[in-house]
C-alpha cells in the first residue's frame, strides 16, 4: 500500500508558508511531483476510508465537512502541476501528466462509486433540522446528485466497466491536449525573408523574429494560436502568406504531421463518451451533460442554436458580398477565400467607419490596460485595489503577482497575471485557481489569469489588439468570481458552477472595457500619454457592429459540431480516421453553417475545449451565458445606473457581487440570477446585440 507520508524536504509535504498559501514555485522541481502524487492519492484514500467506516452516528461534521476537508496534499500538488501543464509544460511534465491522468480518474471513481459514503450523505441530509444553513442543505443534495450521475446505483459489473471507461477517456483527453500543443508547434510557419511579411507592423515583425530565435531558427516564425483564425492572416497584405498560414491552421491534427494526428482520438473519445452515457442511463453524452447543466435538455440546447444559426449565416454571407467588392477592387478576377476575410473585413470596416485597427494599438499598452483599465473598473465597482508584489515569485518568467484588498484594507487574496505566450504554453486564454476560498478551510483565494500575447522584443512595449483588451477584461471577470467567493465549502467556490453558467459573469465584465470613463483612463498613447481621440473611439464603437455575422457563425459552427459528435450513439460514431472530416462536413451542412468562407472557430482535430475535456458537449455554454450577460448589461445600464454613469458605481457593483459573484455554486445559479434581475432571463437583448432580430 502506498505511503501516505511525504519527506519534509518535498515542498508539497506541508502547506506553503508564503502569503495566502501561494505555492513556493521556486522550491518545486520536477522530481517532487511523482512522490507527492503517490502520497496525496494514498492520503485522501485513507481519509475517505475513515469517513466510510466511521462507527459514530452520521453528522454533517463527520461526513460532509470531512469530505470537503480531505485531500489537502493532493490539492497542493495538483494546483501546481496542472498550472505547469497548461502554462509551462516540458516533455517530462507531459510524461508525468500521461502517467497520472488515468490514476486520477480511478481515484475519482473510488469516491463516487463508494456506496458507504453515498449512504452517509443520504442519511446526513435526512437528519437535518431547521437550523441547518441553506448552503449545507444545497451541498448535501448536490453530492447526492453527483453520486447518482457518477453511477453509484449501477451493478458491480457495470461499475467495473465504468471505471475502465473513465480511465480510458481521461487518458485520451490528455493525449488529445498534448497533441494539440504539438500540432501548433508543428504547424508554425517559417518565413525566411522579411519581404514576405508585407503589411505587418514593425512590432509584429520583431515579435516573429523573437519567436524564431526562441526556437533557434533563422528568419521569422509565425506561431499559431488555438482557434482557426490567426492574427497574422488579418494583418499581412501578402495573399500567398495568408493562404499558407490559414491552411496550416486548418490542417492541424489531420495527419499531415503524424506525431500530432488527433483523428483516431476524436473517434475513440466520441465512442467511449457515448458508451459511458448509455451505461449511466442517458441517450448520449450531450444528454448527460445538458441534464447536469442549467440547460436541462439537449432539446433546449438544439433549439437555441437552431434559432440563431440561420440568421447568423445570412448576415455572414451579406458581409461576404461587401468583402468580395473590396477584394475585386484590388484583383478584378479574384474570388474571395477564407484567408481574405479578416483583411478585407478590416478594410471595409475602415472605409465604412473611417477606422484603422492598427492605429488603435499604440493606445493599448498592456500594463496600462491592466492597471488603468481592468483593475480600475473593478475598483470603481467593488472598491478593491491590486498592489503588485515583486517579492512573490510566479511559476515562469513574466508571471506577475498582485495582492488584492477590499476598500477598507481587508486582505482578499492574490491575483497572478500570466500574459505572454511561451513554448510549452497552450493557446488561448483562461483562468484557474491555485487555492479556492473556503470558510471551512480558512483559505483565501489565489487566482491566475492566462493570455497568450506575443512577447515583444526587449525594450519594446506590449501593444494589444482590441480583442486582446476584451479578453483581459473577460478573464478578470472569472477572477472576480473566484476572488469574491463567500462560501463555506470549497467544492462550490467561485467558478465551480455549471459550465453553461460559468462564462456569464466574465462576459458581463467585458462591458467595462467600453465604458467611456474606463476607456478614457486606460486608452492613452504609450509614448505621449495622449488620450485616444474621441473620433477614433466613436469609430471603434461603430465598427464593432460590423462583422457580427462572421463572429457568430464561426462560433455556432464549432458549438454545433461539438453537439453533433456528442449526440451520437456508440454505433453511430465513424470508425476510421479518414471519416472525421467527412462527418464534420456533413454535420455543418445539416446545421446550416457549412460556409467555406467561415470555417468553424475550431475544427474537430484541434477542438481542445471539447476533446481535451472540460467543454465536451458544452461549447454551447458561451452563447447560453450570453443570454444572461446581455440581459444583465441592460440591468447595469438602465436600472443600476446613477445618473449618466452607465452602472459604473459601487451600489451596482455591490449588488452584483452579493447576488451573484459571491455565491459560487452554494445555491442554484439561476436562483442567483433571479435574485439579481427579479425574473428569468430573456433572449431579446442578445438578439439585438447580434443583429438577429
Amino acid at each position: 500500500m502506498p505511503s501516505t507520508s511525504l519527506p519534509a524536504a518535498n515542498p508539497f509535504a506541508a502547506p506553503s508558508p508564503l502569503p495566502y498559501g501561494l505555492p513556493d514555485f521556486a522550491a518545486v522541481r520536477v522530481e517532487h511531483f511523482r512522490p507527492a502524487f503517490e502520497a496525496g492519492l494514498a492520503q485522501q484514500r485513507a481519509e475517505w476510508e475513515a469517513i466510510a467506516s466511521n462507527p459514530e452516528p452520521v453528522t454533517v461534521a463527520n461526513t460532509l465537512d470531512a469530505l470537503e476537508s480531505s485531500g489537502a496534499l493532493l490539492d497542493r500538488v495538483q494546483a501546481v502541476f496542472f498550472t505547469l501543464v497548461s502554462s509551462a509544460a516540458t516533455d517530462e511534465i507531459r510524461t508525468i501528466e500521461a502517467e497520472v491522468a488515468p490514476r486520477l480518474a480511478d481515484h475519482s471513481d473510488a469516491l463516487w462509486l463508494d456506496d458507504r459514503i453515498y449512504t452517509r450523505i443520504v442519511e446526513a441530509a435526512r437528519n437535518l433540522d431547521e437550523s441547518t444553513p441553506a448552503e449545507t442543505r444545497w451541498v448535501l443534495d448536490r453530492y447526492r446528485t453527483l453520486f447518482e450521475r457518477a453511477g453509484i446505483t449501477l451493478s458491480a459489473a457495470d461499475k467495473a466497466h465504468l471505471r475502465e471507461l473513465n480511465g480510458r477517456i481521461t487518458s485520451l483527453e490528455t493525449q488529445f491536449s498534448q497533441r494539440v500543443v504539438a500540432g501548433m508547434e508543428a504547424a508554425a510557419v517559417h518565413v525566411p525573408d522579411v519581404g514576405e511579411l508585407a503589411g505587418l507592423s514593425a512590432g509584429t515583425v520583431s515579435s516573429l523574429r523573437e519567436a524564431a530565435q526562441d526556437r533557434d531558427r533563422e528568419g521569422y516564425l509565425i506561431t499559431l494560436g488555438l482557434p482557426t483564425p490567426q492574427p497574422v492572416v488579418g494583418q499581412t497584405t501578402n495573399r500567398t502568406l495568408r493562404e499558407r498560414v490559414h491552411t496550416a491552421s486548418l490542417s492541424r491534427g489531420t495527419g499531415l504531421d503524424s506525431a500530432s494526428d488527433t483523428r483516431q482520438i476524436v473517434l475513440d473519445l466520441a465512442r467511449l463518451r457515448a458508451e459511458r452515457a448509455q451505461l449511466l442511463g442517458y441517450a448520449h453524452h450531450a444528454d448527460y451533460v445538458a441534464q447536469g447543466a442549467t440547460a436541462g435538455t439537449t432539446d433546449a440546447v438544439n433549439g437555441m442554436l437552431a434559432r440563431l444559426a440561420p440568421a447568423a449565416a445570412r448576415n455572414a454571407m451579406r458581409e461576404a458580398e461587401d468583402l468580395t467588392i473590396a477584394l475585386q477592387a484590388d484583383s478584378p478576377d479574384a474570388q474571395l477565400a477564407a484567408w481574405d476575410w479578416a483583411v478585407y473585413a478590416d478594410r471595409v470596416r475602415g472605409q465604412r467607419y473611417a477606422f484603422d485597427e492598427e492605429a488603435l494599438r499604440p493606445y493599448l499598452e498592456l500594463d496600462r490596460v491592466l492597471t488603468d483599465g481592468v483593475f480600475y473598473a473593478a475598483g470603481q465597482l467593488y472598491g478593491i485595489t491590486l498592489t503588485e508584489r515583486p517579492d512573490l515569485i510566479g511559476y515562469a518568467d513574466g508571471v506577475r503577482v498582485f495582492e488584492v484588498h477590499e476598500a477598507d484594507g481587508t486582505a482578499l487574496g492574490l491575483f497572478l497575471g500570466d500574459y505572454y505566450a511561451r513554448e510549452g504554453k497552450r493557446g488561448g486564454a483562461w483562468m484557474h485557481t491555485l487555492l479556492d476560498a473556503s470558510e471551512l478551510l480558512g483559505h483565501r483565494p489565489v487566482v491566475v489569469n492566462n493570455l497568450t500575447i506575443n512577447r515583444p522584443a526587449p525594450g519594446e512595449p506590449t501593444l494589444l489588439t482590441w480583442d486582446e483588451v476584451i479578453t483581459a477584461f473577460h478573464e478578470f471577470g472569472h477572477a472576480l468570481h473566484a476572488l469574491f467567493t463567500a462560501v463555506r465549502y470549497p467544492s462550490v467556490a467561485g467558478t465551480s458552477v455549471p459550465r453553461d453558467f460559468v462564462e456569464y459573469p466574465s462576459q458581463v465584465n467585458e462591458m467595462w472595457a467600453w465604458h467611456p470613463q474606463v476607456l478614457a483612463h486606460f486608452a492613452r498613447h504609450h509614448l505621449t500619454g495622449e488620450a485616444l481621440p474621441v473620433d477614433t473611439l466613436d469609430q471603434l464603437r461603430a465598427s464593432q457592429a460590423y462583422g457580427v455575422g462572421f463572429d457568430t457563425t464561426e462560433y455556432l459552427a464549432a458549438a454545433m459540431l461539438d453537439q453533433a459528435w456528442h449526440q451520437l450513439t456508440p454505433e453511430q460514431v465513424p470508425t476510421t480516421p479518414g471519416e472525421v472530416e467527412a462527418f464534420e462536413a456533413a454535420a455543418l451542412q445539416k446545421a446550416g453553417v457549412a460556409l467555406d468562407l467561415v470555417p468553424p472557430r475550431y475544427r474537430s482535430t484541434y477542438f481542445n475545449h471539447t476533446f481535451g475535456g472540460g467543454y465536451d458537449a458544452g461549447y454551447y455554454s458561451y452563447i447560453w451565458s450570453q443570454v444572461l450577460d446581455a440581459d444583465t448589461v441592460d440591468w447595469f445600464r438602465d436600472e443600476a445606473a446613477e445618473g449618466t454613469d452607465g452602472g459604473l458605481n459601487r451600489t451596482a457593483g455591490q449588488r452584483f457581487r452579493e447576488a451573484l459573484l459571491s455565491r459560487g455554486h452554494a445555491r442554484d445559479p439561476l436562483a442567483s440570477y433571479r435574485d439579481l434581475r427579479g425574473r428569468d432571463s430573456v433572449i431579446e437583448p442578445l438578439l439585438r446585440r447580434k443583429g438577429l432580430l
